[in-house]
This record gives C-alpha cells, sequence and structure tokens, in this order.
C-alpha cells in the first residue's frame, strides 16, 4: 500500500465524491475516513459505507471521531500512531482537513464541552491538534496536509457576508467570541473567521515545517475549492433564505453561472482537484493558498506573517498541546 490520506468529515457533500474519486483512481492507498457519527442511524454515514463496499478493491475505514472534542481527537491520533508505527497502516501521506461546522440560524455563538467557540474549534482547532499530533508518522519525502479555505477568508468576497472577517486586536475573542450587542451577521462572520485562521495557520505551518530538516519536504496547502452550490452545508443549520437560495437559483442556474465564474461548481467537479492536489500529482512539492487549482496568495489579511506566528502560538495553547505529544511546538 502507498501510503495513508485521511480525510475528516468523511461523509460531506464534497468529500463523499472525493473519497470515490480517491478509491476508484488510487486503490492502492489506505483511505482512513473520519466521522461524528458512525452509527447505523447515520444516513450520510451509510451512504459513504454504500460507495466503499462497491469498491472492494480499495482499502478503507471508517473512524468515528467528534471534532467538537479535543479528547476524542487525541485518542484518534494515538491510536493510529501505535498502528502506524506496528504496521498495520502504512505511513501518511495525505490529511485533508475538510470537516468543518456552521451555524447560520442561531445568533449568540456555541460553544464546545472543551469551552471553545464551537465553529472555530472544529474548522481549525481540532484540525491543527490531529496535524500536529502525527507530522512524525508523515512520509517525509511525500507528506502533505490540506486545509480547505473559502472565499469567504477575504473580505467582501462572500455573498453572505455582513461583517467582515478579521483578526480581532483579542485574539481570545476567536474562541470565546464576547457578548456583542449586535449579532446580525456574527454567524456567517465566526465561519468566515475560521477560515481566514485557516489559511494563516497553513501558511505559519509550512514556515515550521521548512524550518525542521526531519519534515521539510512535508507541505501544506490551504485549498480553496470554490462555491460548492450542491452542498448540503447549505441545507444545514441554515436559514430559509439559505435554502431557497439554493434550490430555485444556484442550483438550476449552476450551469449559467459557472460560465461567468469558474469558482461556482458541484462537489463532484470539485473533488478530483482536492486530491489530486493532496496526493501532490497536481503541483507536487508546492506549498501556500490554492484557489482551485490555481496557485494564488490569498486575501492580504491571511499574508500577516506576525499574526500568523500569534495565531501558532495561541493554537498550541488551545489544543493543549506539549513537547510530548505534538511536533513543531518550538519553531525547531
Amino acid at each position: 500500500m502507498e501510503g495513508t490520506v485521511i480525510i475528516t468529515g468523511a461523509n460531506g457533500t464534497l468529500a463523499a465524491h472525493a473519497v470515490a474519486y480517491l478509491l476508484d483512481k488510487y486503490p492502492n492507498y489506505t483511505a482512513i475516513l473520519l466521522v461524528r457519527d458512525a452509527s447505523e442511524e447515520d444516513v450520510n454515514t451509510q451512504a459513504l459505507r454504500a460507495a466503499i463496499s462497491l469498491r472492494p478493491q480499495a482499502t478503507a475505514v471508517i473512524s468515528e471521531v467528534d471534532l467538537a472534542r479535543l479528547d476524542s481527537v487525541q485518542d484518534f491520533a494515538n491510536g493510529l500512531v501505535t498502528s502506524i508505527r506496528n504496521g498495520t497502516y502504512p505511513a501518511i501521506v495525505a490529511v485533508i482537513c475538510n470537516a468543518f461546522w456552521w451555524n447560520l440560524a442561531v445568533d449568540a455563538p456555541e460553544l464546545t464541552s472543551d469551552g471553545y467557540e464551537k465553529t472555530m474549534q472544529i474548522g481549525h482547532i481540532a484540525h491543527a491538534s490531529l496535524i500536529l499530533r502525527l507530522l512524525k508518522q508523515f512520509d517525509p519525502n511525500s507528506g502533505c496536509v490540506v486545509t480547505l479555505s473559502s472565499e469567504a477568508h477575504e473580505p467582501g468576497k462572500a455573498v453572505w457576508e455582513k461583517i467582515p472577517p478579521e483578526i480581532p486586536e483579542n485574539i481570545e475573542d476567536l474562541v470565546k467570541p464576547p457578548q456583542a450587542p449586535d449579532y446580525s451577521g456574527r454567524p456567517f462572520q465566526r465561519y468566515a473567521n475560521s477560515k481566514l485562521v485557516t489559511v494563516m495557520w497553513t501558511h505559519a505551518l509550512n514556515r515550521h515545517l521548512e524550518q525542521d530538516s526531519n519534515l521539510s519536504k512535508i507541505t501544506a496547502v490551504a485549498m480553496d475549492p470554490g462555491w460548492l452550490v450542491d452542498s448540503r452545508a447549505l441545507t444545514t443549520n441554515t436559514t430559509a433564505i439559505h435554502v431557497n437560495a439554493q434550490r430555485f437559483f444556484f442550483r438550476p442556474l449552476r450551469p449559467l453561472i459557472s460560465l461567468l465564474n469558474p469558482a461556482v461548481r458541484s462537489a463532484a467537479a470539485a473533488a478530483p482537484g482536492l486530491i489530486d492536489l493532496a496526493l501532490r500529482r497536481a503541483h507536487g512539492g508546492e506549498r501556500g493558498h490554492f484557489k482551485l487549482l490555481t496557485k494564488e496568495e490569498g486575501s492580504p489579511a491571511s499574508l500577516d506573517v506576525e499574526k500568523q506566528e500569534l495565531l501558532w502560538t495561541k493554537t498550541i495553547e488551545w489544543a493543549h498541546l506539549t513537547s510530548e505529544n505534538a511536533t513543531l511546538l518550538n519553531g525547531e
């Protein structure tokens, strides 16, 4: 087997297509697919199982990991480290951080049992914890981390934006938002902030990887897969406005809209590029931010090195990482 590929949120709209493409085109890889609910009652996980069953030539394992609980991430990472060391699974060649959370229907922020704002924990902190706990199990010559960016990370780009994304003066406000007097637009801003943080942290990760002689060939990319108008996310934890916009406008008019803006597309169209980028079959060895499969810098705010490093340090703190359980904590 050529290596292990980990995908979070593996029963989501984009991930489901990505898993099918991975198992069809690259069956020699081992896919470890993380879902929040692996029970038979979860219809999306059952659909994922059905897709796997149609591809007996491939190796795929579904693991239940709740990214809203850092102890769940820790337990999974510890178990996988043991399994790779004893030869059960090959070295990791890619981690695709696909999972995210939003709740556009609730104004006030939701907190996890760890005490953090839920969108930020699932979209960023949990992924950072997972990656830094697993880095020593990556293939040192071909490993790749893929985080998911979005046009929402850049002010003025997203249709649903009312309040632009930003890194607040008190960075703790990202994970423990203050009770603002007016929450209009705050739910989407929390999602946009999580994407801005993700892109900034990915740049910082690359910098720290390049400074480590043992890990310097491992790459990290933040990929904006486009505006996926058939995503289940537009009908989950959203309002009637979002649901109706998808049903009556974006889906039926997508072919026309895509002619004007190729970034507006289906999840099936986005999935191959995501996997090819993760396996370094596209832009092999390159780092940084990508819009679809075109390399671009991302928002100006995401390139602020000083704030990238502040986020790097605070993320280690938020994820409860130490030199005993993670890598790259001291910038070595």
